[in-house]
């Protein structure tokens, strides 16, 4: 072998022997720019930072990019209410459920409970779920096939549920979170696979997300996270079991929608701006001027589907024509409903969301006051906040309640009075009209129906008139009542840049400079 092969062997076998150490592409340590530490090495404490990622889309959302827009009155106030003052709001991004909470989607959530809360302490739990089936019913109407079968049989499976307050509504959400989360974890191998299989009376053992990010709830851990392969370290090096926020696996919580974010969303007002890739403006020429009625997107103004073909001519929503019209004359039936209409008929809106206008009104956060929408802030605006810590014992530690639930109590004014940004933690009545000084209030069931349960109702139903079809109207329901024309979807926070994934936040001024080039 002449000298010249001799080196060459000699060169792969070192290339081989540093490829099985790892060190011959081993990506270098991400390092502090505040520091000069390296993150995610173990020789430098081991702080562990997580790759920069956007959030992913939780099972049945639709991403709704933010913005802001004139939040209230379209057309001519026919009620005489003036609660719905049109005024400028910004609501950041979000997602919002593509469409209304089905039966069988609440059947599941039933199902889940009489499993997990099986014993006879927790009847009250069960029976506390239980929609309410008799809002059928009517002194002067044959409805009871409804009460008997929409809810259950399967016919009425993708139809939006109803006989739901809003206290079921909002703990659906917090059920939906958790379930999410946890399967989450098991895809990824963070939790033993087979805990699906036993959720048999579980109860406070089920897997609840803020337990889980506390230390309360302590699943099986899955093969992945006791694996050398682990990407998530202890900052000895070794494999981490415990999944925590800052990883970005974990979603946040299914909530109910703010009317803001509800009715910017039905609106659709992105279907006015100008596609960027069709090179009409360059990045959407912001249309807010643009005034419509209702939320789909074809025929924004009008009632009927105004395109050729077999459509033609059809509504565009399930509601109710002049004077008792639920669903036209037999043979052609202009919305195919005489009550609900499954959850994803019609057309969507330019949001790709169905029934913002019709089928059933839906529940929204917030707490109904008249001049809410003059109130309010100008970004993210809501009323109904009552803000909640969590509770540690004497042994400074965490607990959860008999459900699982991290234990919250309401802050108290005492804590809050030296804020800068707020002075008390009930603030559902912060300016909306009352005044200790001059002994005036709401009073409920005296002088008005409106109180501190009055939540806000939005999109018109099956059993409404044109009017309020149009998102910017709203109506109110106590939260501890149900009805058989309201119903709801559940939205999600979005963290991270408000454009979307694979989005920047922003315009650094080398895109500008590139910008301006092309201009």
């Amino acid at each position: 072998m002449n000298l010249k092969n001799l080196l060459i062997l000699l060169s792969c076998t070192a290339v081989v022997t540093s490829c099985k150490n790892g060190s011959l592409f081993k990506k270098k340590p991400e390092t502090s720019s505040v520091t000069g530490w390296n993150y995610n090495d173990r020789e430098m404490g081991g702080f562990q930072v997580a790759t920069a990622a956007e959030q992913h889309t939780g099972p049945g959302l639709v991403f709704v990019q933010g913005g802001t827009f004139t939040m209230g009155a379209t057309e001519e106030d026919v009620m005489g209410d003036w609660n719905n003052v049109p005024t400028r709001k910004t609501v950041n991004s979000f997602y919002i459920d593509r469409s209304e909470v089905a039966n069988v989607h609440y059947r599941e959530y039933l199902y889940w409970i009489n499993n997990v809360f099986d014993g006879d302490e927790y009847l009250e739990v069960r029976q506390n779920a239980l929609p309410d089936t008799l809002v059928w019913r009517s002194e002067l109407a044959y409805n009871e096939p409804m009460v008997e079968y929409y809810f259950r049989h399967p016919s009425y499976n993708m139809y939006p549920v109803v006989g739901v307050t809003w206290r079921q509504a909002y703990d659906f959400c917090l059920w939906r979170s958790d379930r999410v989360n946890e399967k989450a974890l098991i895809d990824l191998g963070y939790i033993n696979k087979n805990s699906l299989r036993n959720i048999s009376g579980q109860a406070s053992e089920s897997f609840n997300t803020k337990s889980y990010l506390l230390g309360l709830t302590t699943p099986t851990a899955g093969d992945a996270a006791r694996s050398k392969k682990n990407p998530l370290k202890n900052p000895n090096g070794s494999p981490r079991t415990n999944v925590t926020f800052e990883d970005g696996i974990l979603l946040p919580n299914y909530r109910l929608a703010t009317e803001a974010e509800w009715e910017y969303a039905a609106l659709g007002l992105i279907g006015q701006n100008p596609n960027p890739s069709r090179k009409e403006g360059g990045r959407g020429d912001e249309l807010i001027t643009n005034k419509q009625v209702y939320s789909w997107s074809v025929n924004a103004n009008g009632l009927r589907d105004p395109r050729k073909g077999a459509n033609k001519g059809n509504f565009l929503a399930n509601f109710k024509r002049g004077n008792g019209d639920n669903m036209g004359v037999a043979g052609g039936l202009n919305d195919r409903a005489v009550y609900t209409a499954p959850v994803d008929s019609y057309y969507p809106n330019a949001f790709g969301l169905y029934n913002m206008s019709g089928n059933v009104s839906e529940w929204v956060f917030d707490v109904y006051r008249p001049m809410t929408a003059i109130d309010g802030d100008d970004v993210s605006p809501v009323r109904g906040n009552y803000f909640e810590n969590y509770v540690k014992n004497q042994d400074g530690e965490f607990e959860k309640d008999s459900l699982g639930r991290v234990v919250k109590v309401y802050a108290t004014d005492e804590e809050s009075k030296n804020r800068r940004n707020y002075q008390k933690a009930n603030v559902i009545n912060y300016l909306d009209g009352d005044s200790l000084v001059a002994g005036v209030g709401y009073g409920y069931g005296l002088t008005t129906l409106i109180s501190d349960k009055s939540r806000v109702i939005k999109g018109g139903s099956w059993n409404d008139r044109a009017y309020w079809l149009s998102p910017g109207t709203r109506r109110f329901l106590e939260e501890d009542q149900a009805s058989a024309t309201v119903g709801f979807r559940c939205a999600m926070d979005r963290v991270g840049s408000p454009e979307g994934n694979g989005r920047g936040t922003g315009i650094k001024y080398q895109e500008r400079r590139q910008n301006q080039r092309k201009g």
